[in-house]
């Protein structure tokens, strides 16, 4: 999965280049019953709903890659008939026109979704023509391929604040009712997925609004999928490690140390990866024992990755951004520091080139400097006391 290629996706969702060709949906209340169902043709919408509807779709194609949105792989079980993969392709091959299928679809969420509250489900299929790109990202008037997919978005159903306003059949100011609103999604996913510009139908993309806590259902039970670390959660991987060796109350400073010197790190060397040498070392600069630094560093590689082909992040994907842009503050004042000494000296070279005569002292001893006139001849006078000593050149 590239950041590129969701970038390309993104663009598309305007009024002018967008080629949705159906939206669906289903509301589901908070008894996980089932209040209305959409089935529109998408340009035909007006358009502010054309415009609202397109920012969720446009929301779940994040390129936060590894934070909010992560590629998941289906497990060769899933890809048989009657696994997930098979019942994705299905719906995307039916432009979302069989019912059935959409009834399955949201029946299946329904039952396996964890919420609380209302939500909305919301399906676009698309097809998108991408065209041919030369070297130099010029396009070219010709398909490379016809990408076919659909994109999966549920949103919170948000009850508006009350408040006063005008009543226009009772022509009076009173209180308003409150509406059910449709807030931006918590989860969703595009499917397949859209890699170095072209379908690949062994994975999907998930989204997740909460990089924290991503809902772990989507993953195993609607996608059939194994759970993937998003970069937020690796990060409290290793805070749980390091508050099983220190005390409660010490947990933080330890990790903030920790994360410095990670962003350190990554800031000297931006495309160094993660390894349990650079754990242990960190570790160890907040203080943690050698052979306990070791073990976490062993342990936290391993726990971090589901596979042994599963690339590992880079250092600077799993620290906080409070600890890079803190160790960034710190070199850019240091750097500035340095170039303040560099410009004082060339200053301070300027000047004496300029002069006949240069006089350092202490800086106590300036305002007793005088110029007298002596024997005909102007003088700088410097009291001298008995225990103070006179260097000359």
């Amino acid at each position: 999965m590239d950041k590129k290629s969701i970038s390309e996706l993104r663009r598309r969702l305007k009024k002018d280049s967008c080629t949705f060709t159906k939206m669906c949906g289903c509301y589901v209340d908070d008894n996980k019953k089932k209040v209305t169902t959409i089935d529109e043709i998408f340009l035909n919408l007006e358009d502010d709903e054309y415009y609202k509807y397109l920012e969720v779709a446009k929301k779940v194609l994040s390129t936060n890659v590894g934070n909010n949105i992560l590629e998941l792989d289906f497990p060769l079980e899933e890809e048989k008939p009657g696994g997930h993969q098979q019942f994705l392709l299905g719906l995307k091959k039916s432009g979302l026109k069989e019912q059935a299928l959409l009834d399955t679809f949201y029946d299946m969420i329904i039952e396996k979704y964890d919420s609380l509250g209302n939500y909305l489900i919301l399906l676009y299929h698309d097809v998108y023509d991408v065209m041919t790109k030369t070297t130099d990202n010029n396009k070219l008037d010709e398909s490379e391929e016809v990408y076919e997919y659909i994109i999966c978005a549920i949103c919170p159903m948000i009850l508006s604040k009350p408040g006063l306003g005008y009543n226009k059949p009772e022509n009076r100011i009173g209180t308003l009712s409150r509406e059910w609103m449709v807030g931006m999604p918590e989860t969703g996913f595009i499917f397949p997925a859209f890699n170095d510009r072209s379908s690949d139908i062994h994975s999907v993309l998930l989204y997740t609004a909460d990089s924290k806590n991503p809902h772990k259902e989507m993953i195993e039970d609607i996608l059939g999928c194994s759970e993937k670390l998003t970069f937020a959660q690796k990060q409290n991987v290793l805070c749980d490690m390091v508050s099983e060796v220190v005390d409660e109350e010490t947990v933080q400073d330890v990790m903030d140390s920790v994360n410095i010197e990670l962003a350190q790190k990554s800031e000297e060397q931006p495309d160094t990866y993660i390894s349990k040498e650079s754990i242990k070392e960190a570790l160890e600069y907040a203080g943690i024992q050698e052979t306990k630094a070791k073990q976490i560093g062993e342990n936290y590689i391993s726990s971090i990755s589901n596979t042994a082909e599963e690339q590992l992040p880079l250092i600077g994907d799993i620290i906080p951004n409070k600890a890079a842009k803190i160790v960034k503050e710190n070199n850019e004042k240091y750097l500035l520091k340095e170039e303040i000494k560099e410009l004082n000296r060339k200053l301070s070279d300027i000047t004496e080139s300029g002069s006949d005569i240069i006089i350092k002292v202490n800086a106590d001893k300036k305002e007793l400097i005088r110029r007298e006139t002596i024997n005909g001849q102007n003088c700088v006078v410097i009291p001298i006391a008995e225990n103070e000593s006179v260097k000359i050149n």
